[in-house]
């Protein structure tokens, strides 16, 4: 289970929230609310107060690299480190069969990243989040790029995840989305989560 304990920055908090292990919940609001700055707090990636802690275990009594090994936070525009597409993919990932879950063909491990669309980069940012040892995800408008059908497959791997006992924390502006995925939906207004629809 992930716990939140009045985690808070700047405008932000403090939030407290728990999400149990294959529990999906949403979290939406104004732009400039927060919600990117949220999830990068969940991520220990911004300074902040309160904790965050997985199964018990504070994030702050681990190296940052073990908290980011188990919790992982896919940006809206994630960063791009080499110029191939498999050089951003754990060693042992079998990168080919991957890429067509999220409908992507199994030579694109071999293009350059130049080569992507928004996309492109938005479903392989997803697919190099996943692997053994992930407990969270965090995603921050991971469809916003989409067409329908993409859209379908993202939701059916985030299924998956959440089947095999992930838990995922998302960000969306889509309602209909939200309301397909997630089983608690909040709002952040303020600086604080409340219950979406309860606003």
């Amino acid at each position: 289970m992930l716990q939140l304990s009045a985690l808070a920055r700047l405008h932000v908090g403090p939030v407290d929230l728990a999400v149990a292990d294959g529990e999906c919940v949403s979290v939406c609001g104004a732009s400039g609310a927060g919600k990117s700055l949220l999830l990068r707090m969940i991520a220990d990636l911004d300074p902040h107060t309160g904790d965050a802690a997985l199964d018990g275990q504070s994030c702050a009594a681990m190296p940052a690299t073990a908290w980011r090994a188990r919790v992982r936070y896919v940006a809206a525009e994630s960063g791009w480190w080499s110029e191939i597409v498999a050089d951003h993919f754990a060693a042992d990932a079998d990168v080919a069969a991957l890429l067509p879950v999220l409908g992507l063909p199994a030579e694109a491990a071999r293009w350059p990243v130049a080569r992507l669309s928004t996309g492109e980069r938005q479903r392989l940012a997803l697919l190099r989040a996943l692997g053994p040892g992930v407990r969270v995800l965090l995603l921050d408008e991971p469809t916003s790029g989409l067409d329908a059908d993409n859209v379908a497959r993202v939701e059916a791997l985030l299924r998956a995840q959440c089947a095999a006992g992930v838990a995922v924390v998302l960000v969306s502006h889509d309602d209909a989305q939200a309301a397909r995925l997630a089983a608690r939906r909040y709002r952040l207004c303020d600086g604080r989560l409340a219950t979406a629809g309860a606003i």
